[in-house]
């Protein structure tokens, strides 16, 4: 990399230091490639952000969770000597509407309901369908409380508004996360386990290799292209590049002015897909205390619907970590700090005892409000477009390649798919650099 009067040149510019963006950077790297990282926050992660509580411990206000079968995310861990750990979890969450549970009998409707939809998204939908929304779908379901049950469940697997997602986009994710089985479940699922050190050490690890390369504060503004490369304009400067790596979601690079324009069929995806509302929350405990009475993961039904996990580590101390997902997760916006917390411990009191009302640390992000993440988990089709269902498209444009979560083939959407694409994109470009006879610096 290069320095001249302000003016930055490189081979490789990456745009976002997420998971993939930085997993891109440091294959390139690793192949001896120029290549610099322009991150627009002050922050590294993306939709990985780490905190250390004041216990001690390390947790995770965005992507946490590696599945069992995520195999590229437990190599990283291993390589930069993290330790996995399995979920505790039980046979089945606890299902509670205030102070009730709601009995065994009383969720076999869902039951049966999601396996129909399990078989159902294997199956081509109608083009008709695009136009459904999975909140018209959930109307039509009998029983308030399987309805309520589905609601939830969806909104926050999803994050989505549920009147702007499709019966197509839904069961289109459902088939290209694994199937609902594996989406839902802890244990063997796409929850199996997690990180002592929290996820937020892949990215200070991978980060930590690529040393100066990765420049936080650098917001890209535009991205222009001619016969000699890319042009970035960023608030801190110009970059000169042989090639572009984009990482973010299409949602959040329609901020960036491309010139000559991308093809219409870009565009439209970027205008055509909203990143996810979602509001995640670990409160921060001496000790685990709820396994005492049950077991600490519950599906809320009252307001706001949440999902509730236990994911301490062994030796504790205990963490609980909530998920609201969709509009409910932005009613809490309204709220301060204080009564978010209300809202979101106040009916666990009776289940998992009352010292959970008064914990020793609490860390909360809402992913909607953030400024350049945009939200999580990832980024959604709007109702009525018949495209742009994950995984989405990374045709390079000239010499712009994509990578990101969304645009995985395995596993997209989660921080295995990050992974992927950023191994993926690293070889498009080591490859068109061949091609095209450019030095690697």
């Amino acid at each position: 990399m290069h320095q001249d009067d302000e003016q930055l040149t490189t081979t490789v510019a990456v745009v976002g230091a997420g998971l993939s963006g930085l997993t891109a950077a440091r294959a390139l790297h690793r192949q001896g490639v120029d290549v610099i990282v322009l991150e627009a926050a002050e922050r590294l992660g993306g939709r990985v952000m780490g905190e250390t509580t004041v216990l001690g411990s390390r947790l995770d206000l965005g992507g946490q969770w590696i599945g069992h079968d995520h195999h590229r995310v437990m190599e990283l861990a291993a390589e930069l000597g993290l330790t996995q750990f399995p979920m505790h979890t039980g046979a089945l969450p606890v299902v509670i509407d205030g102070s009730r549970r709601v009995r065994v009998p009383s969720l076999l409707p869902t039951a049966l309901i999601l396996t129909g939809l399990e078989a159902f998204s294997r199956l081509r939908t109608p083009e008709r369908w695009n136009v459904t929304s999975a909140a018209e779908w959930l109307r039509k379901v009998p029983g308030h409380t399987a309805r309520r049950l589905l609601e939830v469940i969806a909104s926050i697997s999803w994050t989505a508004d549920l009147d702007r997602l499709s019966i197509p986009a839904m069961t289109s994710m459902i088939r290209h996360q694994g199937g609902l089985r594996t989406m839902l479940s802890t244990k063997g699922g796409a929850q199996d386990s997690l990180l002592v050190e929290g996820a937020g050490a892949l990215v200070e690890g991978v980060a930590a290799e690529l040393g100066p390369r990765v420049r936080p504060g650098h917001r890209v503004t535009s991205i222009g292209q001619d016969e000699r490369g890319a042009i970035l304009e960023t608030n801190s400067g110009r970059v000169h590049a042989t090639k572009v790596i984009v990482t973010v979601p299409p949602p959040m690079a329609a901020r960036i002015v491309f010139s000559p324009p991308l093809p219409a069929e870009r565009v439209e995806m970027q205008q055509n897909t909203y990143m996810g509302s979602v509001y995640k929350a670990i409160a921060v405990y001496p000790q685990p205390f709820w396994r005492q009475r049950g077991g600490g993961e519950f599906m809320v039904l009252d307001g706001p619907g949440r999902a509730v996990f236990d994911t301490t580590a062994p030796g504790g101390p205990g963490h609980l970590c909530v998920l609201v997902g969709g509009p409910e997760a932005r009613e809490l916006d309204s709220l301060d700090a204080a009564a978010r917390r209300r809202a979101i411990l106040g009916s666990l009191a009776g289940h998992a005892g009352p010292e959970v009302l008064e914990p020793a640390g609490w860390h909360e992000k809402s992913w909607h409000l953030d400024e350049y993440a945009g939200g999580g988990y990832t980024a959604l089709p709007d109702i009525g477009v018949p495209e742009w269902f994950m995984p989405l498209q990374s045709v390079p444009v000239g010499d712009i390649h994509w990578a990101g979560t969304e645009t995985a083939s395995d596993h997209a959407g989660y921080l295995e798919g990050a992974i992927e694409a950023g191994i993926r994109a690293a070889r498009e470009v080591t490859n068109a650099l061949r091609g095209s006879g450019a030095p690697p610096s």
